[in-house]
């Protein structure tokens, strides 16, 4: 089966897939980190179950045990997501944040000789906040530093491994910049160390496929908003791992995964509206692949989607890589046209003499949504040379976004360079 190429991606056509952007009219959403827009098909099923199934689980009533099987059902589907060998390695819950406290927690609690864990700086705060708060079990923390190219690289990873490491935290692809992290070399070098690795997928989620038997990681979060579903979170992990875990339960929750990471009840219709949001990446898979004959599983039609996905934003991330050095715009990252593979579409920059906060602001009177500050990533901030409080400015682009939007934003700042008034203003 052949591949689409970029310019054949259909991104017209599935535009009309969210309504959100036909309400929106001229306006350009290009703030897709902090949450993308939902398909029909997940509006849908929002809908549908607070309709027909708005009740508490456990019931002895149809609609209670509609619940349930929809739960059930949205688990499973999930799993077949990321590859999950069986469904109980998926824990529903309210963000990814929360699953990471979690098993940071219980990961403290059970520190021996291994007491090591590596962070690094190109992370989010919350895949790195959340192990330094277990310095009071007595965790030590050995820091694994991006390089001035806005990547991390295995070499320097592999002198902070030890005996004493107990788990390697590292993102999948970082939520500032778009940098790409092979996560499968990082865990091979871990388990061969004897440690464990712990994914953050959150900012990956909607660019490209997840394969947690791929990555041989040993945990790994993603977050629904990001994937075109409602806000909602899931944690994968190896069952033997999560069942190792002590964790927080009520007495009448069974102490086996799922059940024993899933405190308290979670948004159901939000874990239906997730289901819903693979259906439609599923619905992708087969437009891509057309009439060609081929009955495929659910796995292989995600998957199929986010291929073809990757191949059109790989076009994406190469003309706002242009159009944003055209505009003299300071870009951090990887920004080799050979190299857009090792990102996503997701670009930070600075225009020199130009307040980030003033570009965001700019561009918002021109019906474009991009977002300024340090990002929740203020050790990134650091490490690129830029202030925390005012960071850079962050242009973030999935697959219904064009190329046609993007010189639009090219427009936009062109036009803000030339103002003799632009000057830094109060930063966000």
């Amino acid at each position: 089966m052949t591949m689409l190429t970029a310019d054949k991606f259909p991104a017209q056509e599935l535009r009309a897939h969210f309504p959100s952007l036909a309400r929106a009219g001229n306006f350009v959403f290009f703030d897709n980190a902090a949450g993308a827009q939902l398909p029909r098909q997940a509006l849908d099923a929002v809908q549908g179950h607070l309709l027909d199934r708005n009740a508490q689980r456990g019931g002895r009533f149809r609609q209670s045990i509609a619940v349930d099987e929809a739960v059930d059902a949205g688990r499973a589907t999930i799993a077949t997501f990321v590859n999950a060998r069986r469904p109980e390695e998926i824990a529903l819950g309210m963000n990814a944040t929360s699953f990471i406290r979690t098993v940071s927690l219980a990961i403290g609690q059970s520190l021996s000789e291994r007491d090591e864990i590596v962070v690094t700086d190109l992370d989010h705060e919350a895949n790195i906040g959340t192990w330094l708060a277990l310095a009071p079990f007595g965790a030590k923390f050995v820091w694994w530093r991006v390089r001035e190219d806005g990547d991390l690289h295995l070499e320097d990873l592999l002198p902070l491994l030890s005996a004493r490491t107990r788990l390697v935290a590292v993102t999948l692809a970082s939520n500032a910049i778009g940098t790409i992290v092979d996560v499968r070399a990082v865990a091979d070098a871990a388990h061969a160390a004897g440690a464990e690795i712990f994914v953050d997928a959150v900012h990956f989620g909607p660019h490209g496929p997840i394969d947690v038997q791929a990555f041989d990681c040993d945990y790994l979060v993603c977050s629904g908003y990001k994937i075109f579903a409602p806000h909602m979170g899931f944690l994968w992990g190896r069952y033997e791992a999560l069942q190792a875990l002590p964790t927080f339960r009520e007495d009448f929750i069974p102490d086996r995964p799922p059940f024993k990471i899933e405190a308290g009840t979670f948004v159901y219709e939000n874990v239906v509206g997730m289901s819903a949001a693979i259906d439609y990446l599923a619905s992708v898979g087969d437009l891509l692949a057309g009439n060609d004959g081929q009955r495929r599983d659910l796995f292989s039609r995600v998957r199929f989607a986010m291929q073809g996905i990757r191949t059109y934003e790989q076009r994406l991330s190469d003309e706002l890589l242009l159009t944003l050095k055209d505009c003299g715009a300071i870009i951090y990252g990887i920004t080799d046209r050979t190299q857009l593979e090792r990102r996503v579409p997701t670009v930070s920059f600075t225009l020199p003499g130009i307040a980030p906060a003033a570009v965001s602001e700019h561009a918002a009177l021109a019906d474009i949504g991009i977002r300024d500050g340090h990002l929740y990533t203020p050790r990134l901030m650091q490490a690129l040379g830029l202030d925390v409080a005012s960071g850079a400015v962050r242009v973030s682009l999935v697959h219904y976004n064009t190329v046609e939007e993007i010189h639009r934003l090219g427009n936009v700042l062109s036009a803000l360079k030339r103002r003799p008034q632009a000057a830094p203003t109060a930063s966000a």
